[in-house]
């Protein structure tokens, strides 16, 4: 698999304004080196949550004696004082990201924190937002991919998901992503296009296999181009914003761009169809817009029936969230 590009440096930039381009990247992240113990790179930091900007081709954390670096490798590296002894990992990652998948991650600091975090994805209040680069020119500038996703079965791809009326799919469930389109251009010369995506749903691999499902696999993404896209030096997914409203401490955060000439000039851009953050400013509003829906109908509710006292979690429920909050527990 060929290398990353090469960075910026003082001697292909020329001069002053080199060092000062040098700085912002390095400051802002937007170099993104390959991962390494040390250069974990931090976006938000309070007493009971940290996120972090996660490197591709690293795992969030392994059992295997082999993997010696995974994101919390790197988090005990950088914060041994954090780490909780009372937990396998030593840490308690929010949510998940793929091995191949660079982006915004999100970590409890504690117990408490984690169980704040875990009633937001499970009333999916949580808004994630990913750019891709993906095969092809979409023609379309925005688009709604619906295909329910399952396992594979089929021999030889049981590591796989897949959509609904493929050979071997097992149990699929609805699914549901938004796809806008923000630039078309080139990759190393290939046609492909700069999306934004959000998942709706959180299937595993769900952004992979949609975007396969309608002919434009992720760029580099090896497993989904059935093991014939491996030339870059990465697969081009990137958890670009993150959301989590939780309760007296609401956090966003939004990383760099790495799908920039830039960053890569291993990469064109053509035209340009959507701004990306005027699309962020109009997600933010439509939450605000549905938050404040939710809030209004929740109070005409409220005057409507009878004060009683607020329903505890069934049986079901509590074992689910203790389950979520012990993943990392010492076995």
């Amino acid at each position: 698999m060929p290398a990353p590009p090469a960075p910026l440096t003082a001697g292909n930039q020329g001069g002053e304004v080199a060092s000062e381009v040098l700085r912002l990247l390095s400051v802002r992240g937007l170099d993104m080196e390959p991962a390494s113990i040390g250069n974990l790179c931090i976006l938000y930091q309070s007493s009971d949550f940290l996120v972090v900007n996660k490197h591709w081709d690293v795992r969030i954390d392994s059992k295997m004696w082999y993997e010696k670096l995974t994101v919390q490798s790197q988090l005990k590296h950088q914060f041994p004082e954090l780490a909780d002894p009372n937990t396998y990992y030593g840490f308690r990652f929010c949510h998940q990201l793929d091995f191949s998948t660079s982006g915004a991650l999100c970590i409890a600091l504690n117990k408490m924190a984690a169980a704040k975090a875990y009633r937001c994805f499970r009333d999916r209040l949580v808004t994630k937002i990913y750019l891709a680069l993906v095969r092809g020119h979409v023609s379309l500038g925005r688009m709604a991919i619906n295909h329910a996703i399952g396992k594979s079965t089929t021999v030889g791809m049981t590591h796989m998901m897949c959509t609904v009326g493929m050979h071997g799919c097992q149990n699929p469930k609805p699914c549901q992503t938004e796809l806008t389109v923000l630039e078309r251009g080139f990759y190393s010369g290939d046609p492909v296009t700069k999306v934004l995506l959000q998942p709706l749903t959180g299937r595993t691999h769900q952004l992979r296999v949609h975007c396969s499902s309608i002919g434009h696999p992720i760029v580099g993404d090896f497993t989904y181009s059935l093991k014939t896209d491996n030339d870059p030096y990465r697969m081009m997914l990137h958890a670009y914003h993150l959301q989590i409203p939780v309760e007296g401490e609401p956090i966003e955060v939004t990383t760099p761009d790495p799908f920039m000439h830039t960053v890569d000039n291993n990469w064109e851009m053509g035209t340009h169809v959507n701004n990306l953050h005027n699309i962020i400013g109009e997600l933010k509003e439509k939450y605000i817009t549905e938050q404040f829906e939710r809030s209004s109908t929740l109070e005409v509710q409220a005057d409507k029936i009878p004060v009683k006292k607020p329903r505890e979690e069934t049986k079901e429920e509590r074992e689910k969230c203790l389950q979520w909050l012990n993943e990392w527990a010492v076995s």
